[in-house]
Formats: structure tokens, C-alpha cells, sequence
């Protein structure tokens, strides 16, 4: 393996593989890890999770009425959905 190697993502087959069974095992290999990046559903999860906390950062850093205004009608529309279900469960 070269340098350039190093840079490619795991999931990319590297150009210039000239022997069919190391090209399989390369083949092999990226779709292995292909299938991991794309069934591992905690890794997943939060990396969205935090892609999100990040963008509400920057929200609330650019306008901060904006973001108290956003929570308030969150913390209203979670207290809601819990006061409905509470309510008819209690029926």
C-alpha cells in the first residue's frame, strides 16, 4: 500500500490493483465496511445527534430571541403530547 492509500475512505476499492484475488480482497473489504458504516445504528444515531446539537449551537450563538423562543414552543409541544397521552391513558 502507498500513501495515497491511506487517504481514501475504507469504503473506496483503491485504483491500480493489478491482481485479481488482492482486487476481490479489496472488493471484499470495502464492501464489508460498506455494510458496517451502514448498519451500525448507534454510530449512526449520534453522529446525527450531534450534527444537530451543532446546529442548534449555531442557531442559538446567531440569534438567541429566536432560540429561547424555539424552546419554549418545544418544552410546549412535548408537555402537550405527554398531557394528552396521561389523559388518555386515564380514561
Amino acid at each position: 500500500m502507498t500513501n495515497s492509500d491511506s487517504t481514501l475512505p475504507k469504503t473506496v476499492v483503491p485504483a491500480g490493483v493489478t491482481d485479481p484475488v488482492a482486487a476481490a480482497r479489496a472488493e471484499l473489504k470495502a464492501a464489508l465496511a460498506a455494510i458496517e458504516v451502514k448498519a451500525n445504528f448507534p454510530r449512526r444515531i449520534e453522529k446525527a445527534s450531534m450534527r444537530a446539537a451543532a446546529k442548534a449551537r449555531r442557531f442559538a450563538d446567531d440569534n438567541p430571541v429566536g432560540a429561547i423562543a424555539a424552546a419554549v414552543g418545544l418544552a410546549a409541544v412535548v408537555g402537550g403530547a405527554v398531557w394528552a397521552i396521561a389523559r388518555a391513558i386515564a380514561r
